[in-house]
């Protein structure tokens, strides 16, 4: 079971795939590391971190509080990513402005809300 799964207090999961352009193979390895932030009006909130699986998927599990209440329609979430290789930012998603998680996500039982930011094509 995962610590996702475990953890009461983490109970949602943003997920992105990132694909090679000209390759269309998935990013892979340990010198990649994605970075989930929340773009707020006076400093960004960074959510979580992860790699990449062997598929390129990025998993980042936190708990709503990372971003603010989601009961208040004015402090949804904006997030955006960062990919880094070996540390050194290689590509960065566009904000998704006010992100409708309602409509984004998925349930999946035991393990709370997955929130699937979809495919990248990046320069890797």
């Amino acid at each position: 079971m995962s610590k996702f799964s475990l953890d009461s207090e983490m109970n949602f999961e943003v997920t992105a795939r990132f694909i090679a352009k000209g390759t269309d193979a998935p990013v892979t390895g340990d010198v990649y590391t994605v970075r989930l932030f929340d773009r707020d009006i006076f400093d960004n909130d960074f959510i979580g971190e992860s790699g990449l699986d062997s598929n390129g998927y990025s998993k980042i599990p936190f708990h709503h509080k990372a971003f603010g209440d989601l009961g208040n329609l004015e402090t949804l979430p904006e997030f955006y990513f960062v990919v880094y290789k070996k540390s050194v930012p290689i590509f960065q998603s566009k904000a998704m402005a006010d992100a409708d998680l309602e409509a984004i996500e998925q349930y999946k039982k035991g393990e709370g809300k997955v929130i699937d930011l979809g495919t990248y094509l990046i320069d890797a």
